[in-house]
């Protein structure tokens, strides 16, 4: 059987032009959705065309146009959304409701991959506001998915590194800290960070996966499960150089969102989550899940050791 052809939607994107460049590496036609809707914004065109130029085919369509999204699924396999979900770029995962009608019409789509790739949404039902429509706008996409019958595979990617890592997980900078480093409560629960590359690598294996069919995917490898006190710990002993470290606990954390903007506030409520609860790891992964490095022991992931070096 011939590899799958996809259809990546929101491929200019943070996770979306690594959805594309993965799928591209690992020999899958592949498609992407261009938007009308980019208007004047020449660095999305120019993605679009260094996409062309690494052989990726690009299809015009838009949200506001159903039939342009049902041609436009018509002529793939398998669908990824990776619209953004997130208050501090764009929040737009219930326009994925009309993307599930074009593939419900359509009827050709092997697989369907949501915009998700953070927090397992089927977990967050007890999320603060106003951070928890992200994962409730998820649960719709999902519920609309299951109840059209659209094969699908979902995919909990954890802690991107470029917003977790590189700054040792502090609120708000995305470089590391000179001096001192925020710890949350005693910086010892346990979260799971990963490269965005890697993200984009498992997901596209996913795609032919009869394993992964139906099914979570849980991007959790086990070395890359780690709190955030042995985060700092890999920095100073890459850079030789010990940070103060001040505390911080829950009720104080929590206090720190008034006066916040929204997407402010929306993101303590998601760190709170993360490295109060360990809302990452403080599950086991059942029957309806599969852990991507068990399937695919090939993919050399990164770790975040050597992550961290880009910064020194």
């Amino acid at each position: 059987m011939g590899k799958s052809k996809v259809l990546v939607v929101g491929g200019t994107g943070y996770i979306g032009r690594r959805i594309v460049k993965a799928s591209l590496a690992q020999g899958h036609e592949t498609y992407v959705l261009q938007r009308p809707e980019i208007g004047l914004d020449i660095e999305k065109l120019q993605m679009l065309l260094s996409f062309k130029k690494q052989g990726a085919h690009l299809i015009e369509g838009s949200f506001n146009d159903h039939k342009s999204l049902v041609d436009a699924v018509k002529q793939v396999d398998v669908v990824i959304c990776t619209m953004s979900g997130v208050h501090f770029r764009s929040h737009n995962l219930l326009l994925q409701l009309k993307l599930v009608e074009a593939i419900q019409e359509a009827g050709n789509i092997k697989r369907f991959l949501p915009s998700e790739f953070g927090m397992d949404p089927s977990r967050m039902g007890h999320a603060l506001e106003p951070g928890r429509v992200s994962f409730d706008d998820k649960m719709v996409v999902r519920k609309a998915i299951e109840d059209a019958n659209i094969p699908f595979t979902y995919v909990v990617a954890n802690c991107f590194a470029g917003y977790f890592v590189g700054n040792l997980s502090q609120f708000e900078r995305l470089t590391p800290p000179k001096d001192k480093v925020y710890l949350y409560g005693d910086g010892n629960v346990k979260a799971v960070f990963m490269d965005e590359d890697d993200v984009a690598t498992y997901t596209i294996k996913t795609i032919d996966d009869a394993r992964t069919l139906n099914k979570t995917l849980y991007i959790r490898p086990v070395e890359n499960i780690l709190t955030q006190s042995q985060l700092i710990q890999k920095w100073e002993k890459l850079t030789g150089k010990k940070l103060d470290k001040i505390s911080i606990s829950a009720q104080d954390f929590l206090a720190s969102m008034q006066g916040m903007d929204l997407a402010s506030q929306v993101g303590v409520g998601h760190f709170y989550h993360i490295f109060y609860e360990g809302c990452l790891t403080n599950y086991e992964i059942r029957e309806q899940g599969e852990e991507a490095s068990k399937l695919y022991p090939e993919v050399e992931y990164t770790r975040m050791d050597d992550y961290l070096k880009i910064y020194t």
